[in-house]
């Protein structure tokens, strides 16, 4: 059974209804890194939110390890674009706020219980600081000291948090100045190949795509006022080698501008 499994799903937005996706069929399995392209407009970021359990399909379902999940829970991890982080919070009290909230409601917080749980939270909240490349020292930092990336960091530390069996991208990294991205993309490389979470990756950028994801979904338009559809879903080689990879970008930017049958695109090889 597939971790994630998307059946004829559609979506649409206000009143006259605007179609955003339509007929969207796609299984997941556990531990792919899947990536999302798509121009702006095309649904990306609501494919994402459907997943999350934010928002619901108007026909179709998705089912999460087999079941339908109506709100998101701590089995899925959400790394925003905009940095989501508690600006009168340090460091440490951002990436701990949502387990402590989780687990004890507020009269709760005044029990012995609670005060033994936040040593371990905060604890495991070091450990995550040293994966994702800060220092001890910066646990005690707010945001506004921390560097863009810093603040990305501990973004997905937040995610991390809960232990996830998935974690959902959306252009986390677009906002980062390249050598910053670049350290991000292989960050977030390896904490995939250690936890074998299964990722999905929203991106305009091809080649991060390519670099990053074990498959590329491409989601289109046939027209402006036409819902998106799954143009393309094709594993990336392994290894890609370095002269493939303009071939490739080139290929996949050509199906994201596309306004042919998407059924078309489908039958283009790598």
């Amino acid at each position: 059974m597939a971790l994630i499994d998307i059946r004829n799903v559609s979506v649409a937005y206000g009143s006259p209804a605007r179609p955003v996706l339509e007929g969207i069929d796609l299984t997941i399995e556990e531990g792919e890194f899947v990536c999302v392209l798509g121009q702006t407009g095309c649904g990306k970021s609501t494919l994402l939110r459907l997943i999350l359990g934010s928002e619901a399909p108007r026909t179709g379902e998705i089912l999460v390890d087999g079941r339908v999940h109506k709100q998101p829970d701590r089995s899925r991890g959400y790394v925003p674009q905009k940095y989501s982080l508690f600006p009168d919070k340090t460091v440490l009290d951002n990436i701990t706020f949502g387990p402590e909230v989780g687990e004890f409601s507020l009269l709760g917080r005044l029990t012995p219980q609670f005060y033994r749980r936040r040593r371990e939270f905060r604890q495991q909240a070091l450990g995550y600081l040293q994966r994702i490349g800060l220092q001890a020292s910066d646990a005690s930092k707010y945001p506004e000291q921390l560097s863009g990336g810093m603040q990305q960091r501990v973004a997905i530390a937040q995610a991390l948090m809960t232990s996830p069996r998935i974690l959902l991208m959306d252009e986390a990294f677009s906002a980062l100045d390249p050598s910053t991205r670049r350290g991000m993309q292989n960050l977030i490389r390896e904490l995939w190949r250690s936890t074998r979470a299964t990722i999905l990756f929203v991106t305009h950028n091809t080649q991060e795509a390519l670099s990053l994801g074990t498959r590329v979904i491409v989601l289109a338009k046939e027209s402006a006022e036409a819902p998106s559809r799954i143009a393309l879903d094709m594993p990336v080689p392994e290894p890609c080698e370095e002269h493939e990879v303009p071939g490739l970008v080139r290929r996949l930017e050509r199906v994201a501008t596309s306004s042919s049958d998407p059924a078309e695109a489908l039958s283009e090889k790598w």
